[in-house]
């Protein structure tokens, strides 16, 4: 593996807690595909983990909940034809899903009023649009 794999700030995946499974891909490849278990499989218990501050982890099983069985994310990469590869793909992939679900919520909105000139230029260029739709009828042609 090319080294620790960093959520955000000093907080990385800790490889003790990483559960890899291999299989065979499914698709192309020939009979290279029949005979390597390419496909890796990552696993990581989100539930149980110590490596994640309390806040964040609270924050990830909210928002993960939909992909989490029994508190266990699963992250699958089988697109490339070396297990190698594979498994960096997988544990990116783990990294960036874990970084986005324990990233902060974004700061409210705080609402603002539209400007008047805006809103006046506007109506402005509803009036000049309504007129020119109304010189093209053809009720004074005749």
């Amino acid at each position: 593996m090319s080294g620790p794999y960093v959520i955000r700030g000093s907080v990385a995946l800790p490889e003790a807690e990483l559960a890899w499974r291999f299989s065979r891909s499914s698709g192309p490849g020939g009979q290279h595909v029949n005979t390597s278990d390419t496909q890796v499989e990552l696993r990581f218990d989100l539930a149980n983990t110590e490596a994640l501050p309390e806040v964040w982890k609270q924050r990830a099983l909210e928002r993960l909940a939909g992909r989490l069985v029994d508190g266990v994310v699963t992250v699958r990469a089988c697109e490339h034809r070396s297990q190698w590869r594979n498994r960096e793909a997988a544990a990116v992939r783990l990294a960036a899903l874990l970084a986005e679900a324990t990233a902060p919520p974004p700061r409210p909105r705080r609402p603002t009023r539209i400007p008047r000139g805006i809103n006046e230029r506007r109506l402005w260029e509803k009036k000049q649009r309504s007129e020119t739709k109304r010189g093209r009828s053809g009720r004074d042609w005749s």
